[in-house]
């Protein structure tokens, strides 16, 4: 049962917004009370950032009402914030905050204030965005990506302040652990409305899930409904005649419906080793590593073998990227050596994102050589039908970089490493601004990825997800090595970083109970006979797609038919849905007929 709805200090109704021709937002109906704690939640450029700035006042919807108490007060830290004068301290009172609450939010994010507010780097940027954002003592907080650049104790200190914090919170963000820490509700935003849930995020998935079926089944029954209909025009039933004009009219309706219910395509992502490596990828011995006089590293030991998943942790400017180049070879260390495995292919993500320049275009990105063909994993491939892979369209392909969001900045990137062959995989930040579904894809391709893997993160959830092995450094280079990931480090190395972190997750939500099912003794004649065909299916589709995929591999084919480029496109995303909903409801068949089976 939910709780008593008190009355919104802040709300949308009804809100209508287009980008071009593309519609964002289709009825939006959203509403914070006084202290809730909520996430948006939501795909990359399905219109988070933008329903944010809405929210904040900073956008104009096309038509809608947005309704604010007076007197409310609201604080919004974008996901790119800029820093305005001087120092930070004048950075933080420019928004109207109390001087002494200002240093008081600065220094509690690590910060000085008397610092210049020039030269900064995105970790501080963050911080300094945030202790203004606080000093403020806002009605209202709304933050867009606000772990972005923070490292894992600057995001436990954001987790207090919003905990103390007397502010209605509302976040946009990728880190699980992080949602699931602070949010008590959970809005999403999908097919261009918003739902809610009444649960804080460890409840979100088995929700979005379950809408996703449901939906799932909404859309068979309307293929099925529309099927029917066009076979009744087929039959030469001219639409001309009034009284079938109602017939085709509400045809016309249901293909809108079933378009409007078309998310944008699946992502496609794939990453592929290359020549195996020699056993030891990099063994170092008694290496020391300074800056002046800061130390990195005070004699640290380590030894990476083929196969391992390396986490390596610690506060913003630790040493953490500089580990990571002496690890490669890339910069010597002062004391100490290095020693290389041999045939090491190595691909490199930097969270800088340094490998892209604002004005850019998608082509140029994935071809920097010129031409029309990207190697991907050692074959050709057309640069259209690569992009496609990870969701960028046609109109996207000749925009500049800077016009793109930063979740799609960072899936470029994604798409330009994944697409040579590796057998070291080095990430650097790679969850900065993806969506959770990408995240997830992204696990996924890590972990049955054979080479090896060094992953600099903030995000607990994805290193606790894939590590083996986690360094951590303190800042004042003490270096310490730790089998397993977050967890197991903080467990086994209390108050390493200063000052002990909160030992596990936030707890899950406790799932809903099942509905008792009437008793059966077997599947039903025609559940059998579906289950039969379904079997055809899923033996049917997979060479359907293979054809399809192996025909938009075809580096010539969209410079000589783009429109047979195109036909295949549509037909691989029609093959991949269908293959798609046809596990789904083999799934559910299959233990359904399995579980009659036991109850007998």
């Amino acid at each position: 049962m939910s709780p008593p709805m008190k009355a919104p200090i802040l709300a949308l109704k009804d809100v209508r917004l287009a980008d071009g021709p593309r519609m964002l937002f289709d009825g939006v109906d959203l509403a914070l009370e006084a202290r809730v704690r909520a996430c948006l939640v939501g795909r990359n450029g399905a219109g988070k950032s933008t329903l944010l700035r809405v929210i904040a006042g900073e956008a104009q919807a096309d038509s809608g009402e947005r309704t604010i108490t007076p007197g409310t007060r609201i604080a919004f830290v974008p996901q790119e914030p800029q820093i305005v004068g001087a120092t930070l301290l004048d950075h933080a009172v420019a928004g109207g905050a109390e001087a002494h609450r200002a240093e008081a939010a600065l220094e509690g994010f690590g910060l000085d204030p008397r610092k210049p507010a020039t030269g900064l780097s995105g970790g501080e940027i963050r911080r300094a965005a945030l202790a203004r954002a606080f000093a403020e003592d806002a009605d209202v907080l709304l933050l867009d990506e606000p772990t972005n650049h923070l490292d894992i104790l600057a995001i436990e200190t954001l987790e207090a302040e919003i905990g103390a914090s007397r502010a209605a919170v509302l976040i946009i963000s990728h880190d699980r652990a992080f949602l699931e820490r602070v949010t008590r509700r959970c809005f999403w935003l999908e097919h261009r409305q918003v739902r809610r849930l009444d649960e804080g995020f460890a409840g979100f998935d088995a929700w979005a899930e379950k809408i996703e079926a449901q939906e799932a089944e909404e859309a068979r029954r309307l293929d099925v409904t529309i099927k029917r209909e066009m076979h009744w025009l087929a039959r030469g039933v001219t639409a001309r005649r009034t009284r079938n004009e109602g017939r085709l009219r509400r045809l016309n309706e249901m293909r809108a419906a079933r378009a409007a219910r078309e998310t944008r395509g699946t992502l496609n992502m794939g990453l592929a080793s290359g020549a195996v490596s020699g056993q030891r990828v990099a063994e170092a011995k008694g290496v020391s590593k300074s800056f002046g006089e800061r130390a990195i590293l005070k004699t640290f030991s380590t030894r990476i073998l083929r196969g391992d998943r390396l986490a390596i942790v610690g506060p913003n400017g630790a040493g953490k990227t500089t580990l990571v180049k002496l690890l490669l070879g890339e910069v010597a260390p002062d004391a100490g050596e290095v020693k290389l495995g041999t045939n090491l292919e190595i691909a490199y993500i930097d969270q800088a994102r340094a490998a892209l320049t604002p004005e850019m275009t998608l082509k140029e990105v994935l071809t920097p050589g010129g031409g029309d063909q990207v190697m991907v994993r050692g074959r050709p491939m057309h640069y259209a039908g690569y992009a496609k892979d990870f969701l960028f369209n046609e109109n996207q392909l000749r925009q500049p970089v800077r016009s793109l969001s930063g979740g799609e900045r960072n899936r470029l990137l994604l798409a330009r490493a994944l697409a040579q062959p590796s057998n070291v995989l080095v990430l650097d930040e790679p969850t900065n601004d993806l969506d959770m579904d990408t995240l997830d894809l992204l696990e996924d391709l890590l972990a049955d990825y054979d080479g090896t893997l060094i992953l600099v993160s903030h995000d607990r959830d994805f290193i606790d997800r894939l590590a083996t092995s986690t360094i951590g450094l303190d800042g004042n280079g003490k270096v310490v090595e730790t089998p397993g990931g977050w967890q197991d480090f903080i467990g086994q190395n209390p108050g390493f970083f200063g000052r002990k972190a909160p030992a596990g997750p936030a707890p899950k939500a406790a799932p809903a109970p099942a509905r008792p099912s009437a008793p059966a003794a077997k599947l039903s004649f025609k559940e059998q006979r579906r289950l039969e065909e379904l079997n055809g299916l899923l033996a049917d589709l997979p060479k359907k797609i293979a054809v399809l995929q192996q025909g938009l591999a075809d580096p010539d084919l969209y410079g000589r038919d783009p429109s047979a480029f195109d036909r295949f496109s549509r037909a691989l995303d029609a093959a991949q849905s269908q293959l798609a909903a046809a596990e789904e409801e083999w799934l559910v068949l299959e233990e359904r007929r399995e579980a009659l089976e036991t109850s007998r």
